[in-house]
């Protein structure tokens, strides 16, 4: 798959930020292996109800590039792989609190519903 080179020009660090996060799984994956730490593909893909196997590959390879989250291959057999946060995808999740936080009052204020995954809220 050809990497999507992210380098600009950009008119401002939103516009930057948005590049890294534009798609609609990458904010909630952010949000999934922020809340469980370490997360396998099979769990990742449960905890995101609606994901295709291929978008979910998709954004987790070009996460993988953008250094916001670390791939761990152990030598098993069969392979197990391992998906988590790096420091710099735990800093993006850190300034996306806001927009979560911006998000979850617009659901409340307009009544919107919030999908329940596995008993645990996104809100």
């Amino acid at each position: 798959m050809a990497r999507t080179t992210r380098r600009g020009p950009y008119i401002c660090g939103i516009d930057a930020a948005l590049d890294v996060v534009s798609g609609k799984w990458k904010g909630l994956i952010l949000w999934e292996l922020d809340a469980h730490r370490v997360r396998r593909f099979a769990a990742l893909r449960r905890g995101l109800p609606g994901v295709s196997e291929k978008m979910l590959t998709q954004h987790l390879r070009e996460m993988e590039e953008d250094g916001l989250v670390h791939r761990e291959v152990y030598a098993e057999v069969p392979p197990r792989v391992e998906y988590s946060l790096t420091e710099h995808g735990r800093t993006l999740n850190r300034a996306l609190g806001a927009l979560g936080a911006w998000g979850g009052e617009r659901m409340r204020r307009e009544g919107l519903e919030v999908v329940d995954v596995a008993g645990v809220s996104h809100g």
